[in-house]
């Protein structure tokens, strides 16, 4: 039987709500649907990137500039952008010092494999953003995450990865496993997948520190590898003590603790490990840490290091398995330098922490006045309404929150009123750039909509 509610909402109203948001949609956008129906087919599911298929419009629109924290797309329509490139942007778009590094640099090449004056200096500045670490440069987190955890196993001699159900830490094979029935397996909808990923990771819920110790109890832990905050099911904040438990039990148990900061640099400068004084072993983040370039950083303390090079300088001769011919580039040293010293800074932080309280209290305003079994949570610039009352604590938990009809009914009504939110979750994102006025024309969009599917 079909449930007749959902999320607090009657199906009926819903359907007819996302029937008419999608024509309205359609109709606001004719250039984009021709221009697709004309260009698209030659990309697989007509999309460049099989992501863009999770955006729930009938149709994509095709952007024509983004400036700051606005898209304008081809139909003229002008939107206020509160997805940001799912975090590459988080900054803005084309941030004026990196626009200039890049002119800058465009002149004299693009990528040689050898280090520049920038890169000195990019260097200097991670440590004093971040924290004293020993760095490297990649092109993506997913990458950065790949070559931690092949560190992480070579200086422990141990094979397994700790991670938490329902994590996010790119397209990482060790950690595409998931909880079922209280036992680590391959997640469900792995394409090509044939390994057993089990043999190098075992899975446990966030928050659940007993959990944790069983794991690492057995022996065979190289690394803890998680987000401060998980980020990419519906959010889940950690408990009081959770993170200062992790760190006391890989130390206990011989395990190093990796944070990835990808999505929770939207914490304050320097990130949730700098925000709340975490001790990881390695360090990564990724997506806006250069301003939109192509980028990820890792990191890792001095004493890791020493370890790494006396296991690097005692390996058999071949290949490490690590590192990528276009990782870093003179581009991404000039990007870093310019986004590290110019565009992350405490002011840029404080503007947006400002605006996403603003937003969040906007949010749970409307949601408390009609009554919805849903609830808010912020990090940060980075917001988040979830479809469920909360607080969430863990992935499961957030997997059954998670409502992708009503979600995407609302997605479409709000980039209808001009406000574009992340296709991931309910994922809204403050730039230094962003408005008080934009801000609050997204809280009237949302008004606007729970307040008819509410009614």
């Amino acid at each position: 039987m079909t449930a007749e509610v959902i999320a607090g909402i009657p199906v009926a109203r819903l359907e007819s709500f996302a029937k008419r948001e999608a024509k309205r949609y359609a109709k606001a956008r004719p250039k984009a649907k021709h221009a697709l129906e004309a260009g698209a087919n030659v990309f697989l599911d007509g999309v460049p990137l099989h992501w863009m298929k999770d955006w729930p419009m009938p149709h994509l629109p095709l952007v024509a500039k983004a400036h700051g924290a606005v898209i304008e797309d081809i139909d003229g329509h002008r939107i206020d952008d509160f997805c940001l490139g799912d975090t590459g942007s988080m900054f803005g778009h084309s941030p004026a010092p990196v626009a200039k590094a890049i002119r800058h640099q465009a002149r004299r090449g693009l990528t040689y494999m050898l280090p520049t004056e920038d890169a000195l200096e990019a260097g200097r500045l991670l440590s004093e953003t971040f924290g004293p670490m020993r760095w490297q440069i990649a092109t993506t987190a997913t990458d950065a995450n790949r070559f931690a955890i092949r560190v992480a196993r070579a200086v422990t001699g141990r094979p397994k990865i700790l991670v938490f159900n329902g994590c996010y830490h790119g397209t990482v094979d060790d950690a595409m496993v998931e909880l079922d029935g209280g036992k680590t397996r391959n997640r469900q909808g792995l394409m090509g997948q044939v390994a057993d990923l089990t043999l190098g990771a075992v899975c446990v819920e966030f928050n659940d520190l007993a959990a944790v110790e069983a794991a690492l109890s057995k022996g065979d832990v190289a690394a803890i590898l998680t987000e401060p905050v998980m980020t990419n099911s519906c959010m889940v904040l950690p408990d009081a003590g959770f993170h200062d438990g992790l760190r006391t039990l890989s130390r206990r148990h011989g395990a190093l603790l990796i944070m990835d900061e990808t999505h929770t640099i939207s914490s304050g400068l320097g990130g949730y490990t700098r925000v709340h004084s975490l001790t990881p072993d390695m360090f990564v983040v990724g997506k806006c840490v250069a301003g939109g370039m192509p980028t990820a950083v890792w990191g890792m303390t001095e004493e890791l290091a020493a370890r790494y090079s006396e296991a690097n300088a005692n390996r058999a001769p071949g290949h490490s398995g690590m590192g990528t011919t276009l990782s870093a580039n003179p581009m991404q040293f000039a990007c870093l330098k310019a986004n590290l010293s110019q565009v992350m800074t405490a002011p840029a932080y404080a503007h947006m922490e400002k605006l996403a309280e603003r937003l969040s209290h906007g949010l749970r305003k409307v949601i408390g006045r009609v009554k919805a079994p849903w609830h808010v949570v912020r990090v940060g610039a980075r917001v988040e309404f979830i479809c469920a009352p909360g607080p969430l604590r863990n992935g499961a938990e957030a997997g059954l929150a998670h409502q992708p009809q009503v979600e995407a009914a609302l997605h479409t009504a709000l980039l209808n009123q001009g406000c574009l939110i992340a296709p991931f979750h309910n994922m809204m994102l403050i730039s230094p750039k962003t408005k008080k006025a934009q801000v609050d024309r997204l809280i009237a969009a949302f008004d606007t909509a729970i307040t008819e599917l509410f009614a």
